[in-house]
This record gives C-alpha cells, structure tokens and sequence, in this order.
C-alpha cells in the first residue's frame, strides 16, 4: 500500500525537504488506508466529496488539487510583498496533503457506490485525520492545519498554511 501511495503524491511528497516529514506523511495516508479497508488502486475511486456529484473528481484529484493551490496562493503571496509572517513550505504541503486523510475513515463502499461509515457518522474527517497525524507524531502545526481547514476550524486557524489550505480547499 505505501509504495502505491507514494507513486499517487510523488511529485508533492518530493517537494518535502524533510525526509522524516515526508515519511510521517506517507504514514499517516498508510494506516488510514488500511484501518479505511482500502486496497491499493481502490483510492482512486473514492469520490471526493459525498454532498455533490462529483463528475469524475477523485479524493486523489481534490488532493493534489487542494495542495498545488495552496502552492501557488503562498507562492502568489511572496511573489508580490514580503508578508510579515513565515510559510514553512515543508508544512504546507504535509497539511495539504493530509487535509482529507480522515475521508479514507469517513467513507466507505456499499452496494449503492459509496456512503458514509459509522467511523464517519461519530467523528468527520478532520477530526480523524487530525487523529491520525497526532498518532504519527506529526507537529501541532499540521495537525492545527488538518483539524480546521473545514467548517470545525472555522475562525480557529493558527497558522497561515491553514487559512491557504482552507482557501484552496
């Protein structure tokens, strides 16, 4: 499961200069995976969201997407004026990449497609995700950036990362 991970995010994962970080990261998408059930090339199926159609649009796609656009706020950012804060570009892209994690936990396949688990009923994916980095050992930072990029964050980010993934998001 984690080879076939790394190849879904490996040009991301790459632009972690931190190699434990990247780890951690790849750990966390890993025992979600498989606490979720999944199967490698199962997670290209998961729909992103189950509120809306999707057309088409992946957990992985949304992923990427949410990440890359964080990217490119943050580099918009310091490409214009030098802001009075610090980017830890290192933890934008972990926080990215791992904003959704819990939906490996929150979704589930049915007959039907796919349906929110029980896991997801008790808890939303930011609370598990934010669980699930906790476990892993990841910064208070990044766990601040996965537990409110949604609605349960809403006026409580701490740091500038979670306001870009909330915004790209």
């Amino acid at each position: 499961m984690r080879e076939h991970i790394q190849g879904l995010f490996c040009d991301l994962l790459n632009e972690i200069g931190d190699p434990d970080l990247r780890g951690r990261v790849l750990d966390v998408w890993e025992k979600a995976a498989v606490q979720g059930g999944w199967k490698p090339g199962e997670l290209e199926s998961i729909p992103f969201t189950l509120l809306t159609e999707t057309h088409g649009i992946n957990l992985i796609h949304h992923t990427v997407a949410v990440t890359r656009g964080a990217m490119g706020l943050a580099d918009s950012i310091l490409g214009t004026y030098q802001p009075p804060f610090e980017i830890n570009r290192d933890w934008l892209v972990a926080g990215g990449l791992l904003h959704d994690v819990g939906k490996l936990l929150e979704i589930e396949k049915c007959e039907e497609g796919y349906r929110k688990s029980f896991n997801g009923k008790c808890t939303r994916h930011p609370i598990s995700g934010a669980i699930l980095a906790a476990e892993a050992g990841l910064p208070l930072e990044i766990i601040n950036m996965i537990g409110c990029h949604a609605k349960e964050g809403d006026g409580r980010p701490q740091r500038v990362e979670t306001v870009l993934i909330h915004q790209a998001d």
